[in-house]
């Protein structure tokens, strides 16, 4: 038997090269996972035999197990690139088939579709018109070929310090103030806002000192003042009152409304009128120091077009547009198994399930048992080139010994055939 020995050693040990060789092949495949040669002894085995000093007539190869330990995490510049940091697979659409993948190399399509490099689509729950994700069962995650539409302006908040050393500005005549004179008002500041079609109207804030601890609040749209007196002149929308240690305002006592008029803009197009604006001066202070505006924003913006997208670590896909507004198109679902070494490779980075790997265990990314999703980066193969090569080494000794034993037992028949 020595020769069924030595012949089951060499194909086992060929086999053990073979894995280690696609080891080797694979060490800088995204996604790759490593995979084991697994053996075990054979013995002869009779019908009602017995016996205590059974010798053995070779080895088997048992099993080739997948090692899904974690791989490392590299960066890379594009934002499609995900890796997966701890449990789970990514759910790619195979024409129906839903198959399971930890390369996060993944492009858009002609269709808008998120794809990895074989063309399968990235599945996940997908959002509604408002950005709101509708968790449920998962589809193909295709990207809105819409831009986003304008949002007048509701709000804005104004944040600043106004001078409590400036001098009083406030003329002892009418009018009381003229826009085009600097010396009848302290300090000026801009703002653009938006109407319902998205039109940007300039909004001009005048902050006039009107007497000790109180400033008179003028604001013109496009030019066009948005309270005027009975004359027909320029007056405040609101007039703030400071307490003598300077802090934030007394009065108003919230929000000022301010209903800005249609207006032509600096490009001779007419602005639609943008009523109800609610403006917010609560945080103003009156210090000892410069004039200052430490913010200034409103909820407006026009309309926008696709321009980015971009991968949160919970798996929202983030669509940015070209006027800075962005909003979720979708996120991805991620897929676990209580075996994972049960999945059935397919190649291309893919796996499928199968009867050992059991039902796939579905949850989106940082929740439960799933991993967390880093943008911009891949997940490395896990083979350790170092350890793949010691290991061909061993094998190839291995190799080398039991052709040694097939050489040895032909030497031993060839005496006996020799005996005379």
């Amino acid at each position: 038997m020595g020769f069924q020995q030595g012949l089951s050693g060499l194909n086992a040990s060929s086999k053990n090269l073979e894995v280690i060789g696609n080891n080797v092949a694979n060490a800088n495949t995204f996604g790759a996972k490593a995979s084991r040669a697994e053996f075990s002894d054979m013995y002869a085995a009779a019908m009602n035999g017995s016996g205590a000093n059974k010798i053995g007539i070779g080895v088997n190869l048992a099993a080739v197990t997948q090692q899904f330990s974690q791989g490392s995490i590299t960066t890379t510049e594009s934002s499609l690139d995900v890796a997966i940091n701890g449990s789970g697979f990514f759910q790619l659409n195979d024409n129906g088939t839903t198959v399971y993948s930890r390369n996060g190399q993944f492009q858009v399509n002609k269709d808008g579709y998120i794809v990895s490099n074989g063309g399968l689509k990235l599945m996940g729950y997908k959002a509604d018109g408002t950005g709101t994700i509708q968790p449920g069962q998962a589809v193909p995650l295709q990207l809105p070929t819409a831009g986003i539409d304008p949002a007048a302006t509701k709000n804005i908040t104004l944040e600043m310090n106004l001078d409590s050393r400036a001098a009083t500005t406030l003329p002892a005549t009418t009018p009381q103030i003229n826009l085009t004179d600097a010396k009848t008002y302290n300090n000026a500041t801009s703002l653009t806002v938006y109407d319902a079609k998205g039109q940007d109207v300039a909004l001009t804030y005048y902050f006039q000192k009107a007497g000790t601890d109180q400033w008179n609040v003028y604001v013109t749209a496009n030019g066009t003042s948005l309270a005027v007196d009975g004359a027909g002149d320029p007056a405040p929308v609101t007039t703030l009152q400071f307490p003598t240690n300077g802090g934030n305002p007394t009065a108003p006592v919230g929000a000022v409304t301010l209903d800005i008029p249609a207006t032509t803009n600096a490009a001779g197009a007419e602005t639609l009128a943008i009523p109800g604006v609610q403006l917010d001066l609560g945080s103003a202070t009156q210090y000892g120091a410069g004039f200052g505006v430490t913010d200034l924003k409103q909820d407006g913006y026009a309309p926008g077009q696709l321009s980015g997208l971009s991968i949160e670590d919970n798996g929202i896909v983030m669509a940015t547009y070209s006027n800075g507004q962005s909003k979720p198109a979708g996120q991805m679902e991620l897929a676990n198994f209580r075996n994972a070494q049960g999945l059935k490779p397919l190649g291309g980075n893919n796996w499928s399930r199968s009867y050992e790997s059991g039902d796939p265990i579905l949850g989106v990314p940082s929740e439960g048992n799933m991993g967390v999703l880093q943008s911009g980066a891949l997940e490395e193969s896990n083979v350790d080139l170092t350890a793949e090569l010691v290991n061909m080494m061993t094998a190839q000794r291995t190799y080398q010994a039991n052709a040694q034993t097939i050489k040895t037992q032909d030497q031993v028949l060839q005496t006996l055939v020799s005996l005379r």
